[in-house]
C-alpha cells in the first residue's frame, strides 16, 4: 500500500472512530505510521484530509453502482432492474463504511458541510451514468421514454428523488424505499418505442 492510501485509510479509521471534530493530525499520522510533519507534508490541514477521503469515498461508490448497472445489463435484465441496481450498490456502499461508526451522523453533516463542490460534481457524474445507462438498455430492448422525456431527464428525475434520502441514516430500510423509488420513476417514463412512434405520429 503506497503512503496515499496508507494515509486515507488512516483518516478514513480515524474520522470513523473520532468524527471529524474530535480526530487530529496526531491520531492520524500515529495510525498511518508516520510523523506529524510528514502527514502535513502531504495535506496541509484536517479539512484537507477529510475532503481527500470524501472524494475517495464517492469514486468507490461510483466504481461499485457502475458495477452493479454491468451486472444486470449483461443478465439481460430490464431498465428498472439495472437502475435500481446501480442506486442500491452506491448506498449499500456508503451504508458500509458508516454503519459501524458511532460518529456517523456527524460525519453526514460535516460531508454536506465541507465538501458541497465535491458531491455536486458527483452528482453530475453519477448523472451521465444513468443517462448512458437509459439510452443502451432502452435501445437493445425496443423501449422509449414518454412525452419528449431524454434519458438526462430521466436521470436526474432520480437524482432529484435521491436528494430526499441525503439527510437520512443509511441503514438498510433505505435501501428499499430506494429501490421502490426507481421502480416506480422508471414504469412511468417508458413506454415501448412502437407506442411511442404511434403517439408520436397520432399527434401530428
Amino acid at each position: 500500500m503506497g503512503s496515499s492510501d496508507r494515509i486515507l485509510s488512516a483518516a478514513e479509521n480515524i474520522f470513523a472512530r473520532f468524527g471529524f471534530r474530535r480526530a487530529s493530525m496526531s491520531q492520524i499520522a500515529e495510525e498511518a505510521g508516520l510523523t506529524r510533519q510528514a502527514l502535513y507534508h502531504h495535506y496541509e490541514s484536517k479539512e484537507a484530509l477529510f475532503r481527500a477521503v470524501v472524494e475517495q469515498l464517492h469514486e468507490y461508490a461510483y466504481e461499485a453502482e457502475a458495477a452493479a448497472g454491468l451486472e444486470q445489463e449483461q443478465a439481460g435484465s430490464g431498465l428498472a432492474d439495472v437502475l435500481a441496481a446501480q442506486v442500491g450498490a452506491r448506498f449499500r456502499y456508503l451504508i458500509e463504511c458508516v454503519e459501524d461508526s458511532p460518529q456517523a451522523d456527524e460525519l453526514m453533516s460535516e460531508h454536506q458541510l465541507q465538501t458541497r463542490d465535491l458531491y455536486q460534481s458527483f452528482v453530475e457524474h453519477n448523472a451521465d451514468l444513468r443517462a448512458d445507462t437509459i439510452d443502451r438498455v432502452c435501445a437493445r430492448q425496443g423501449f422509449a421514454l414518454q412525452n419528449g422525456m431524454t434519458s438526462r431527464d430521466l436521470a436526474h428525475c432520480i437524482q432529484t428523488a435521491i436528494r430526499g434520502f441525503n439527510n437520512r441514516r443509511l441503514e438498510a430500510g433505505l435501501l428499499r424505499e430506494l429501490d421502490r423509488m426507481v421502480r416506480l420513476l422508471v414504469a412511468g417514463a417508458i413506454v415501448p418505442a412502437a407506442s411511442q412512434s404511434r403517439a408520436k405520429r397520432r399527434s401530428r
